[in-house]
């Protein structure tokens, strides 16, 4: 495992994540939101920094939201179907409700 710092452009956070390989400029990853939901995200660069200690360079990501993703058009399902009929689809911005255990 990999642990890289994501640098969120949309919310202005940094995290440290754990990844199995460095994602590329330009492929998409899922994130959780700060409420909670998942949604996704576009490598807008990647670059690496020599770390404090030994030889070591340590990965870091750039993050965008992925165009479309935050719209939230209740009235449309991710295929651009409306379903205007479901008053639970539009309750949550047309996200599926979380998983509560």
């Amino acid at each position: 495992m990999i642990e890289i710092e994501v640098q969120n452009e949309t919310h202005q956070t940094q995290d440290r994540i754990r990844f199995a390989a460095v994602p590329r400029i330009g492929e998409g990853i899922r994130l959780r939101e700060p409420d909670g939901m998942w949604a996704s995200y576009d490598v807008i660069d990647v670059w690496y920094q020599k770390a404090e200690y030994g030889d070591i360079w340590m990965p870091y990501l750039h993050v965008r939201l992925t165009p479309g993703e935050g719209a939230g058009d209740p009235s449309l399902t991710d295929y651009g179907i409306a379903e205007e009929d479901d008053p639970s689809f539009t309750d949550l911005a047309g996200e599926l409700e979380p998983f509560k255990i």
